[in-house]
């Protein structure tokens, strides 16, 4: 099990920069995956950034509308995981939750509370 704070959300103008951050309760050097999903009202919950683990790969996994946007990015020493946002744009409005996932296909999730992100127009 792990537990999961998000920080670092709040208002910002559009073409602004926010870095999210969510610490873990412990290491994650070992969690297969460590990702950001976000959902806006009315809508479902979507995968923004996501980044394996080195010992699965190191990948990172972007939602396209977020590409050459955001940068995940994950401290394996401080059991953190970042998420740099820059040129926000109204539509990035949602909270946002973070994702530790345990295993393959079938493996475990745990979520953190979320963190409100907003951009003015």
């Amino acid at each position: 099990q792990v537990q999961l704070v998000e920080s670092g959300g709040g208002l910002v103008q559009a073409g602004g920069s926010l870095r999210l951050s969510c610490a873990a309760s412990r290491s994650i050097w070992r969690i297969n995956a460590m990702g950001w999903y976000r959902q806006a009202p009315g809508k479902q919950r979507e995968l923004v950034a996501s980044v394996e683990s080195i010992t699965s790969g190191g990948r990172t996994n972007y939602a396209d509308s977020v590409k050459g946007r955001f940068t995940i990015s994950r401290d394996n020493a401080k059991n953190t995981v970042y998420l740099q946002m820059n040129s926000l744009k109204p539509e990035d409005t949602a909270v946002h939750y973070c994702n530790a996932h345990f295993g393959g296909a079938f493996g475990s999730d745990y979520w953190g509370q979320g963190t409100q992100v907003t951009v003015s127009s």
